[in-house]
C-alpha cells in the first residue's frame, strides 16, 4: 500500500515546482485610471493589452520599446478616420498587419501631443462616441466530434 502524503506539504511542493509567470505590465496604465468609471476589462491581444467597455473592444496598449506602432490603438472603422482625426491629429493606421488603411489607428508615443490626445480619446469612450468602439467578431465554434 503506498504511503499517505501530508497534503499540505504536497500542496507546497507542487506550487514551489510550477512556475509562476509575473502579470504583464499594462503600457500607459493611466488610460484605465481615466476609464475606471466604466469599469473596463482587459485583455492580451497581439501582444497588446486590450481594453473593453462592455463586450465593445475600444482600445488596445501597446508598448513594445521601440515598435513604430507603440502607443493606444483605437478601434474604430475606416469611416470615422477623418473625423477622429480632426479631433486626435496624430492618429494613422497601424502598420503592424501590413501597410495601408487599417481599421486600427493609432496615437504613436512619439507624436508629441502624446498624452493630451489620449487623455481626449479616453473622454470620446467615457461619452460613449460611436466612432470609437467595435463589437468583437464571434468566436468560431469547432464541429462536434
Amino acid at each position: 500500500m503506498a504511503k499517505q502524503r501530508d497534503p499540505a506539504v504536497f500542496a507546497e511542493e507542487t506550487l514551489a515546482t510550477k512556475a509562476r509567470a509575473a502579470p504583464k505590465r499594462v503600457p500607459f496604465a493611466f488610460v484605465l485610471d481615466e476609464l475606471s468609471a466604466l469599469a473596463p476589462t482587459t485583455r492580451q491581444m497581439f501582444g497588446c493589452t486590450a481594453v473593453y467597455v462592455g463586450p465593445r473592444i475600444v482600445l488596445a496598449l501597446r508598448d513594445k520599446q521601440g515598435s513604430a506602432d507603440d502607443g493606444v490603438w483605437i478601434a474604430t472603422t475606416a469611416e470615422h478616420h477623418a473625423a477622429l482625426r480632426r479631433e486626435l491629429p496624430s492618429i494613422r493606421s497601424i502598420t503592424v498587419f501590413g501597410a495601408g488603411e487599417s481599421g486600427w489607428q493609432v496615437i504613436p508615443t512619439e507624436a508629441e501631443s502624446f498624452e493630451e490626445e489620449v487623455l481626449r480619446l479616453c473622454e470620446l469612450v467615457r461619452r460613449g462616441d460611436p466612432r470609437v468602439g467595435k463589437l468583437p467578431k464571434p468566436k468560431k465554434r469547432s464541429a462536434p466530434a
